[in-house]
């Protein structure tokens, strides 16, 4: 499978594209509408973003004691359930009166929910799509995240002009709403891909299972540590250009499209494990110019082809995926997103300590050194997954686990 055409002709895939658009719009309609909301009655910066931002810490805890839910449920029924859930948080927000803390309980049940829908969601792309074209398939629905992220900024901006903040987030579950009914008759009726109770032990079991290996270790943690530190660049756009942070987060989202779409689409199989690593240096090296004065124009330019490394990301995924076996792959890629948000929080927060006490494009370069030392250490435990199986427990499984506590 070599085009998207080939892609949208496979059954089930639009359903499931169409659903993931309404719910990442649904989502990031809702953080605007909740953000404002919050705000206006708080008057307090720290918990209007915390608002916004406060489902992904939700989602660290889901990936420590749920995770194992995503490859123990029906994956159609799961993934209504959360998109009815999401619809569901959204009109209990917008009810009128809700105590602060009720509508903080509210946003962190709905993070821990998120935290098996991820899992769910790409273990099932797995099976929908031949065994050649997960990357196509996952390169298409970042580029529909992406795209609905601006499309649902964009739109909260318009609305919010127009409409309260409360009718907003109506219309947010709205779009959730419409999600579940897409995947509840788009999607055909599939079993579990694992047996057994779902449990905390049992995710802290898989868990560990799934970073026993220096290889699967190896690319857990070239896909969250390097990133994650690049994302603190990101994160000092505002403190670097005020008046122009806008520009270069369009950029960066450009820069990433721009990769995704590409290594989904024109790499090979061989390009795709000849350019991982280029593409993990590449994602760094960029921002060491941010320790010079740069003009806007250049200064986008140098984000634009920094971001185009993230699909190093999307490359590392297909290795995950051939070594993992198939009854615990919906863990497995939930870890793998879960692990990435919480790097990403981490090198945002070390990158704003930073920046307390060196210039803001300083602080972005001594990101980017980090960044670049961290992948070239991972270099030598990288290469025993590409192409070859390391040795070990191979491939991890649901099975493995329960004979090897």
């Amino acid at each position: 499978m070599r085009t998207y055409q080939e892609l949208f002709r496979t059954p089930e895939f639009t359903p499931l594209f169409a659903a993931s658009c309404a719910q990442v719009a649904s989502t990031t309609l809702n953080g605007l509408a909740l953000a404002t909301l919050v705000y206006a009655r708080t008057d307090s910066p720290l918990l209007a973003a915390l608002s916004m931002f406060g489902p992904s810490f939700a989602e660290l805890v889901g990936a420590t004691t749920l995770l194992s839910v995503a490859d123990r449920v029906r994956p159609r029924a799961a993934l209504t359930l959360t998109a009815l859930a999401g619809g569901l948080a959204g009109l209990a927000l917008a009810v009128p009166g809700m105590p602060l803390w009720a509508m903080f309980a509210v946003i962190l049940a709905l993070g821990l929910v998120s935290s098996v829908s991820g899992g769910v969601r790409y273990g099932l792309l797995n099976e929908i799509v031949p065994p050649n074209g997960y990357v196509l398939g996952r390169s298409a629905l970042n580029i529909s995240v992406g795209a609905m992220q601006i499309a649902g900024f964009a739109l909260g901006g318009i609305l919010l002009a127009v409409v309260s903040p409360r009718a907003a987030l109506a219309i947010s579950a709205a779009l959730a709403f419409v999600a579940a009914l897409v995947l509840r008759w788009g999607l055909s009726a599939r079993p579990a891909r694992a047996s057994g109770r779902p449990s905390v032990a049992a995710t802290w079991q898989v868990n560990r299972h799934l970073l026993s290996t220096p290889a699967r270790r190896a690319v857990y943690l070239a896909t969250w540590v390097p990133n994650g530190l690049v994302v603190g660049c990101e994160a000092l756009f505002v403190p670097y250009a005020p008046r122009s942070a806008a520009v270069l987060f369009v950029a960066a989202a450009l820069g990433m499209l721009f990769g995704d779409l590409a290594a989904g689409r024109f790499l090979t199989p061989e390009a795709r494990r000849r350019y991982v690593t280029p593409l993990r240096f590449l994602l760094a090296l960029p921002y060491l110019l941010f320790a010079l004065p740069l003009s806007t124009p250049v200064a986008a330019g140098v984000v634009a082809v920094a971001s185009i490394g993230f699909a190093s990301t999307l490359l590392l995924q297909e290795r995950l995926i051939a070594l993992i076996g198939e009854d615990v792959r919906g863990q497995a890629l939930g870890l793998h997103v879960t692990g990435m948000k919480a790097m990403q929080a981490a090198g945002a927060t070390l990158a704003g300590l930073l920046a307390q006490y060196l210039p803001a494009g300083a602080a972005m370069a001594v990101m980017a050194v980090a960044s670049l030392a961290v992948t070239a250490m991972l270099n030598p435990a990288l290469r025993l997954s590409n192409g070859t199986p390391p040795p070990g427990p191979q491939p991890a499984t649901a099975q493995a686990v329960a004979e090897h506590p």
